[in-house]
């Protein structure tokens, strides 16, 4: 078992100076992320928010200067908003922050909590499921193959393109972030990536039956039961 950290970098949304505020936030989180890593936590998660109340709109920006102060601990989002995000990007950013920590970085995609990045990019909440499935499928696409030929409906076209930087791991490490939606779960055992469940409130326990499907959905479609990693994210830690 791995435990860690996760936070999406609060500040005061009434801060007269909000540069400052930024600012202040931002240096006490590497402060967080570096002493993490000093007494032994084993993972150090930023969410992405694009809200008055958060600073990580940015988590890989933060997570590479985390990693220019740390040696030991991995540094993932938690989670980026691949519905919103171009998976080209997403995987550049991440690709360069693993090769920035010596190996130590990972992606944790899914939908959001929120849906204010939708109308900020430019994509539409009726698009919600669609966008996040085509996105997943090329980020899947990008890290497992050097040159990428990939099409889908929202999304023009790439013929045969390579993507750089390439990532020191090799597959570089993804997780699919789920909020308890059966539909979610059973898409992420179905493809054979680890899983981590969101849990927002009620007893852990109740969930018990998300990681079930989850292993059969992936005993359903033959993937290889060791890649089958799951994670439970609650208020204060990654376990």
């Amino acid at each position: 078992m791995e435990l860690g950290l996760y936070t999406f970098a609060d500040v005061d949304p009434n801060a007269a100076d909000k540069g400052a505020e930024g600012r202040r936030r931002l240096a006490d989180l590497l402060e967080e992320i570096e002493l993490a890593d000093q007494v032994g936590l084993d993972v150090f998660g930023l969410g992405e928010h694009h809200r008055p109340d958060y600073a990580a709109s940015a988590p890989a920006v933060i997570l590479a200067a985390a990693a220019a102060r740390t040696s030991r601990i991995r540094l993932t989002s938690a989670v980026t908003v691949l519905s919103s995000d171009d998976p080209v990007r997403v995987f550049q950013q991440f690709a360069t922050l693993d090769l920035l920590s010596n190996g130590r970085a990972e992606i944790m995609a899914g939908r959001g909590s929120f849906i204010e990045s939708f109308p900020l990019f430019g994509q539409s909440l009726d698009d919600y499921d669609q966008l996040f499935s085509e996105k997943l499928d090329l980020l899947l696409a990008l890290r497992d193959s050097e040159r990428v030929t990939w099409s889908g409906a929202l999304r023009s076209p790439i013929n045969d393109r390579g993507v750089y930087p390439r990532p020191l791991q090799d597959p570089l490490p993804l997780w699919i972030a789920v909020g308890g939606t059966p539909q979610s779960v059973a898409r992420a055992g179905a493809l054979g990536v680890p899983m981590a469940l969101a849990i927002i409130g009620g007893e852990p326990a109740r969930f018990a039956p998300l990681f079930q499907l989850y292993r059969e959905a992936a005993r359903r479609s033959g993937q290889d039961p060791s890649k089958l990693k799951t994670s439970i994210n609650v208020h204060g830690f990654i376990a």
